[in-house]
């Protein structure tokens, strides 16, 4: 079990590369096999993992290039574990649902080294393997909407590599300056991840190098201004790439404000709180009021998946474990959520070809199966106690109440835009008499939909009525950050803050 999490990792593309041998008509079963796999080797982490144990686990140090401090560095902690779970669960459940027939071979070889890249971002400790899992991820996203895609599928693919690639230059900039600062300070090089936490840096200097990194995350949750290219990207990818997006690749970007942003500037955190905190309620306002506005299915969860993700981003900013934890928790959970309802979107267009909301109608009486598991993740998605949405929103909310009142208030609004638009989109898409008399010949979900969906259903419920196996080890690593923040911070108003939330933390 020493190398456990390399074969966590890199287990998906050895098989994609045996998957070129493997005949078209078999290609599907082997991709549920090797994802399905992939997903108990990730459940193997969490029933190995130490939850008292708030440092990095399973690692593995293999020196590379030593003049530089280049090392094959991996390792885990409650921060990470459970988005590797949640980037092989999604894979696992996207393969068994996947619908596409053209071109399938190369679909689900893309697909499984997608996952390597997921993987080896949440597992890396060294900054040049993160950085280069982290630009290997756009390259079979690119080609899934390029390939895959609608219409204006070659314009959304080049707009999202774009962007991305253009924050990832900038976080670039920021990584070598690291560690040449790394070198001036010590007078050895080292990219890894927890010598950058514990290295003393000046509060002018945390500023420029936090909004270095600030961009590239930014770009990749994405945060107003640099939102537009989500919205294409989901419209023109198919469902199986909607559901990856959703569910993991955004959440690349709110991971790294926390493994990179706050342990390492943590003086230039709190220092943005405010403007971040201003970025955040305007994706979660605006872009839910833009949703509401919407007419395609789709586009209503792409803009609410930018909505939701803003809760991420202010929790993530609280500066407190209940914010940050429950940042973490809303990650999973709106991975969970958002891309059961883009693979429910993806149900329906495959039946109609359309996923225009004047053409349904009166559904729930002609699939009654299918507007069950959509109600029931609509009702996650607005964050109905009892779900998984409301346990990471909660707790996202409280934490930040502590920083601004006011703000949280202004950012709740949010969750009340959701529940419009959300129930919006039910009442015209399932209620009511059948607008299209051709779907009343509309078939309800096959089995092979019922596989991939109802383990999301089961999770929803779980987790929103029992979270704490999932939130101890999150929470116990968190704190462990705090704790580290508070004796790196230089400013005053960094460490009293983070006085004032250990002193919480302690309290409870």
């Amino acid at each position: 079990m020493e190398s456990l999490l390399t074969l966590v990792i890199f287990f998906p593309a050895v098989a994609g590369i045996f998957g070129f041998m493997i005949e078209a008509k078999a290609i599907k079963a082997y991709g549920i096999a090797v994802t399905t796999i992939e997903f108990l080797l990730s459940l193997l982490l969490w029933i190995m993992f130490d939850s008292t144990n708030p440092g990095y686990q399973f690692v593995e140090h293999i020196p590379l290039i030593k003049e530089f401090g280049i090392n094959y560095y991996l390792g885990i902690d409650g921060i990470s574990l459970f988005l590797i779970i949640l980037s092989t669960f999604m894979t696992m459940v996207s393969v068994i649902g996947l619908t596409v027939k053209e071109d399938l071979k190369n679909m689900i070889i893309t697909i499984l080294f997608l996952e390597m890249t997921m993987v080896g971002v949440f597992a890396s400790l060294d900054v040049i393997l993160f950085y280069i899992f982290w630009e290997l991820s756009l390259v079979p996203m690119l080609y899934i909407i390029g390939a895959w895609g609608a219409k204006l599928r070659i314009y959304a693919a080049v707009k999202f590599f774009l962007y991305t690639f253009a924050g990832s230059l900038l976080m670039l900039v920021g990584i070598l300056y690291m560690a040449h600062l790394h070198h001036e300070i010590t007078g050895t090089w080292s990219f890894a991840i927890p010598d950058w936490q514990a290295m003393p840096i000046d509060f002018t200097t945390q500023l420029w190098l936090f909004a270095a990194f600030f961009f590239g995350f930014a770009i990749k949750v994405p945060m107003v201004p640099f939102h537009t290219w989500l919205p294409y990207a989901h419209g023109q990818a198919p469902t199986v790439g909607s559901v990856i997006l959703a569910a993991v690749l955004l959440k690349m970007g709110t991971y790294g404000f926390v493994r990179f942003s706050l342990p390492m500037f943590p003086d230039a955190s709190v220092y943005f709180i405010v403007p971040v905190a201003i970025l955040a309620i305007i994706m979660v306002v605006y872009t839910a009021m833009i949703a509401f506005a919407q007419e395609d299915m789709k586009q209503v969860i792409a803009y609410s998946s930018i909505s939701h993700m803003g809760i991420i981003v202010l929790g993530t900013f609280a500066m407190n474990a209940e914010g940050i934890t429950g940042s973490l928790f809303l990650m999973l959970s709106h991975g969970i959520v958002s891309g059961a309802l883009f693979m429910l979107v993806g149900v329906i267009y495959d039946r109609t070809h359309t996923k225009m909301m004047d053409q349904f109608g009166g559904l729930a009486s002609v699939m009654p199966k299918y507007a069950t598991i959509f109600g029931i993740m609509l009702m996650a998605s607005v964050g109905l106690p009892l779900t998984i949405g409301f346990v990471g929103e909660f707790l996202s909310l409280v934490g930040f109440f502590q920083i601004s009142p006011v703000m949280t208030a202004l950012a709740g609004t949010g969750i009340i835009l959701g529940a419009v638009y959300m129930l919006r989109l039910y009442k015209k898409s399932f209620f009511g008499p059948v607008t299209n008399p051709e779907n009343n010949k509309l078939k309800d979900l096959t089995a092979q939909e019922l596989t991939a969906l109802v383990p999301l259903v089961i999770l929803v419920v779980w987790l929103g009525v029992y979270p704490k196996p999932v939130l101890d080890p999150i929470d116990s690593s968190v704190k462990h950050m705090i704790v580290n923040m508070e004796k790196k911070a230089v400013t005053k108003e960094a460490r009293e803050l983070f006085v004032q939330a250990n002193s919480i933390k302690e309290a409870k």
